[in-house]
């Protein structure tokens, strides 16, 4: 009996509780083979536990790294870029890499961010202030931008972009240009472990790339999907590059729309859906809406996207875009609740220059934004309070920021990030 007890302890060492006990050797037996087997199982812990806890040192040394090597490498004010290579990526679409001319090495960024750049443009009274997303992700020898021809809206007598007409026509390799440290606060954050929906339209899919591309070469194994509208494959730019990306990273769910195909382009291999980019497509392929939603493009198509995210239940903390060029998403006014009144103080915004007088309910984002809507001109880059293009007099009054305060001269505002405290008169 007590060697057929032993062997069973042997079979499975820790159920030593509830066996007939035996005299006094199998109590001591067992509890020495069940002990044993307890030791091996916490030593695998802490052992386990132990290598998690280096692969998070390192980590944090990696991190710790790159952040003492930025600091080291950023530089203020305006640093000089010689362009190396001009590449054609799509129908008046370009990449332009740019090199140091001090061939000193140049810092890392935040997938997502941009470069600021202080253009002298022939027949233009002053330097011409332009933001520019990254394309490709941080190396230490050069930068990439990718940069379209704003064209004018159809049956407009409005010229083309100024910026991106210069880059696209004049610019050429060889060239010097002024240019800021990256910047922006739409970024990726590279140590989240949340899955991500990278949401694009035309020349929007520049970040998003850069983003796709960045989990990659980090070897992330985060869930991305990577939605990319445009018209046809005259109009999608980075395809080879999408494609590496792809057969890089299993994780990557790549989904291209075209709106208009050509008769040349063929479905499954130049693209995945016919039509635009939609909330509707989300529905039908992903799981669920659980994600980080990360989107660019042109106004109206970010408009509708975010308008239908919310609708689905997509929480607003989740959903992040960029907003270059005019303001492309409005945040939307509270509705009025029936028997109560508005809350929200009203005063009178006064554009000197430009003789208007408009008043200001709290629905807009900036004072830029108010300007914008009511054909005010306010020259404008970064819209996040970096490239300093926006900066305006004020006459009277006092404007409040969001965060801390910028480092701007006294009686003058950012107007990208501002709103006024009460009437306001400044100088535009």
């Amino acid at each position: 009996m007590i060697a057929e007890i032993l062997n069973k302890l042997t079979e499975n060492p820790v159920s030593t509780v509830g066996w007939v006990i035996v005299g006094g050797l199998v109590v001591q037996v067992g509890l020495l083979v069940g002990g044993s087997t307890r030791r091996l199982f916490f030593d695998r812990k802490r052992s386990r536990l132990e290598q998690e806890r280096l692969v998070l040192e390192i980590k944090a040394a990696r991190l710790k790294i790159v952040t003492v090597e930025t600091e080291k490498t950023a530089w203020n004010g305006i640093r000089k870029f010689t362009i190396s290579k001009k590449v054609k990526e799509a129908e008046d679409t370009f990449s332009f890499y740019l090199r140091p001319h001090d061939s000193k090495p140049l810092p890392q960024f935040k997938p997502g961010q941009y470069l600021t750049f202080a253009l002298t443009v022939p027949g233009q009274a002053k330097q011409v202030v332009r933001c520019y997303s990254l394309s490709d992700i941080g190396r230490t020898t050069h930068y990439r931008v990718t940069i379209k021809r704003c064209l004018p809206p159809p049956k407009s007598d409005h010229p083309p972009g100024i910026g991106s007409s210069f880059f696209c026509d004049s610019v050429k390799e060889g060239d010097i240009v002024d240019t800021k440290a990256p910047n922006g606060h739409f970024f990726l954050d590279m140590e989240k472990q949340r899955p991500v929906v990278l949401i694009s339209g035309g020349i929007g899919v520049t970040p998003m790339v850069t983003m796709a591309n960045a989990l990659t070469e980090a070897g992330d194994t985060r869930e991305i999907w990577f939605f990319f509208g445009a018209r046809n494959s005259a109009d999608h730019m980075f395809k080879t590059y999408m494609d590496e990306i792809t057969a890089k990273n299993k994780n990557v769910h790549m989904h291209v729309c075209y709106s208009k195909p050509l008769p040349t382009d063929v479905k499954g291999r130049d693209y995945q859906h016919e039509g635009r980019v939609t909330v509707d497509l989300f529905k039908e392929l992903l799981p669920s809406n659980n994600y980080d939603y990360f989107l660019c493009g042109p106004g109206p198509f970010m408009e509708s996207i975010t308008t239908d995210l919310t609708t689905w239940g997509v929480p607003d903390a989740w959903v992040h875009f960029e907003a270059f060029g005019p303001a492309s998403v409005k945040k939307k006014t509270p509705a009025k609740v029936e028997g109560t009144t508005s809350t929200a103080a009203t005063f009178e915004i006064t554009f000197s220059k430009s003789g208007k007088k408009v008043k200001w309910d709290g629905s807009h984002d900036s004072v830029l934004a108010l300007a914008e809507e009511n054909g005010v001109k306010i020259d404008a880059g970064c819209r996040a309070g970096g490239c300093g293009s926006c900066l305006i007099a004020i006459k009277s009054g006092e404007v409040e920021y969001a965060g801390a305060p910028p480092d701007v001269e006294a009686g003058s505002c950012l107007s990208c990030i501002c709103k006024p405290k009460g009437a306001l008169v400044i100088d535009a």
